[in-house]
């Protein structure tokens, strides 16, 4: 009965991309696409994995938010063209490879996929599903062993889209009050 649920459920997101990419108006393509993402939300929760499907609902209701917020008035975050601009992706371009040069050497030396070097995921592997009950050993490991682990990414998530937001609403505040 899963299957037919989660088939539905793509057949439902794949007609949400299609129309997100022809329909003409801006905020029905940020509409669909928030479909998109509740669908995935729920295949998630089908899936049984109650912890991506949180994640992933939060993070596409604030995604929705931000989006609407922004395309209402697009002439208010309009980029305007300058030297500088082009002066910060070079100059972020470069930083970048910097970082993916210097990180070859740590790539290198992790051990090899399914030989890990520390007994914890083995304990995971051999323990999980009896200690805890879940049928996902994925979810287990998020909800019961690193509970508080991923109760805090869900915290930097919720702060940074919101941190979002404050920014969006005092820009709109101070042109309200310029133009007053």
């Amino acid at each position: 009965m899963v299957e037919i649920w989660l088939i539905f459920l793509l057949l439902i997101m794949i007609i949400a991309s299609v129309v997100a990419i022809e329909v003409n108006s801006k905020l029905s393509a940020i509409i669909t696409l928030g479909i998109v993402g509740l669908g995935t939300s729920l295949a998630f929760l089908f899936m049984q994995a109650p912890d991506l499907a949180i994640v992933q609902f939060l993070f596409e209701i604030f995604a929705i938010v931000i989006l609407v917020r922004a395309f209402i008035n697009p002439t208010k975050h309009q980029d305007e063209k300058s030297g500088i601009n082009k002066f910060l992706a070079v100059c972020t371009a470069i930083v970048l490879l910097l970082i993916v040069w210097q990180s070859l050497d740590m790539l290198k030396s992790l051990p090899e996929f399914g030989n890990p070097k520390m007994d914890t995921a083995q304990y995971y592997l051999d323990h999980g599903a009896a200690e805890t009950g879940s049928a996902n050993l994925v979810t287990s490991i998020i909800l019961d062993y690193r509970a508080y682990d991923t109760l805090g990414e869900v915290t930097v998530l919720f702060t940074a889209i919101l941190g979002a937001l404050a920014i969006l609403r005092v820009k709109s505040k101070k042109k309200v009050e310029v133009s007053e």
